[in-house]
């Protein structure tokens, strides 16, 4: 059984970790995500870090939920603006509609995220497989249950982060390939996407919320673990 675990990497594009049955079984780089998405043949299930599911007005259940439950972490999870601020032409607009949905205008390092989150979402539009995750969300359950006590981005947070996918059978290589020039934290969060979506071919994924909101395109809007 293969799946395919997927982070934004900036100006590099996209990364993915693929498994076979639970372990590591290459990576994958890509400007584009359909592009990559298309480069994994059969594939049972993927996993994108990004927003996927939009709501049409306040904040996603999804992303309040996952604060609470990752604490420490809590500012890993971005509030996602709903549905008609993406379809705003730039900053200000966005930020006027956001306030007008939400009562709060959104931050320029969420509209940063434009680009990718709306070629994420035509994706998953279109290819019932993809889910979406967060990774510290993922990274809390393979510790138990605890939110990691350091950021992915230090000495000691990479590290522990790496020994939980280990502990769980995800063992990274010193050498990926594709993924070599990829920063490390990157290729961390792509991996434990590919653990989650391991779990989710498996019929054991976990979601947030455990009622999902819906999308206007009919989807629903969680978190898969």
């Amino acid at each position: 059984m293969d799946v395919l675990g997927i982070d934004a990497c900036g100006k590099q594009g996209w990364t993915g970790i693929r498994l076979t049955d639970g372990a590591y079984a290459g990576s994958l780089v890509d400007v584009r995500l359909d592009a990559l998405i298309g480069r994994a043949a059969g594939v049972e299930a993927i996993a994108v870090d990004m927003p996927l599911g939009l709501v049409e007005t306040g904040w996603r259940a999804a992303d309040l939920e996952a604060r609470v439950l990752l604490r420490v972490r809590r500012s890993s999870v971005f509030l996602v603006p709903p549905r008609p601020a993406w379809l705003e032409p730039d900053y200000v607009a966005a930020g006027d509609r956001c306030h007008e949905l939400t009562g709060r205008r959104l931050s320029r390092q969420v509209w940063a995220l434009a680009p990718k989150l709306l070629e994420a979402r035509a994706c998953w539009l279109a290819d019932h497989r993809i889910h979406e995750v967060h990774p510290e969300v993922s990274f809390r359950a393979l510790a138990g249950g605890v939110p990691l006590a350091y950021p992915k981005k230090t000495w000691r947070g990479q590290n522990v982060r790496r020994d939980l996918l280990a502990a769980a059978g995800l063992v990274l290589p010193d050498e990926l390939g594709e993924a070599d020039r990829i920063p490390v934290d990157d290729v961390l969060d792509a991996a434990a996407a590919a653990w989650s979506a391991h779990r989710i071919a498996l019929g054991i994924a976990r979601r947030i919320p455990e009622v999902p909101e819906v999308d206007a395109e009919g989807r629903v809007i969680e978190i898969r673990y």
